[in-house]
């Protein structure tokens, strides 16, 4: 296994990966908060059943970015493919607010991590520590 520690741009990735799932955690109290009240909200609200599940999924999910974005802090090559999945998910997200629903400056805020977070992680040296540093852990290196 290697030992090396990742390029400055994939470990500022990884920071920003903590941020997205510190929002996504906000995100989830928030859910929590009106599931309590009892008070659903407007059009199509839900029940609290339906929003602690909503708050139950989300919190799965920002805690796989977590735990994916500390991975990169730390130079773990594991935490790289789902980091990716997650700002593609979100441009998925931001091209939404963009276009079918009409909402331009909210599909540009959302755009903006994912577009940065793809941009460090598919630099040259990022790329490169990507493809020399990682082996098989179960790999015999003494096999001929």
């Amino acid at each position: 296994m290697s030992t090396e520690i990742a390029p400055r741009s994939v470990r500022l990735a990884g920071w920003v990966a903590i941020a997205q799932s510190v929002a996504g955690l906000a995100f989830v109290l928030a859910l929590v908060t009106r599931g309590l009240s009892g008070e659903g909200g407007g059009v199509g609200a839900f029940d609290p059943a339906q929003t602690f599940g909503e708050a139950g999924y989300f919190t799965v999910l920002s805690g796989g970015v977590l735990a994916a974005g500390i991975g990169l802090t730390r130079s773990k090559h594991w935490a790289r493919t789902p980091v990716l999945l997650l700002q593609l998910l979100l441009l998925g997200a931001a091209w939404y607010a963009l276009g079918p629903s009409e909402r331009a400056l909210i599909g540009m805020l959302i755009a903006v991590t994912p577009i940065v977070v793809l941009w460090l992680l598919f630099r040259r040296d990022a790329r490169t520590w990507t493809m020399t540093g990682s082996t098989a852990p179960d790999a015999d290196l003494n096999a001929k």
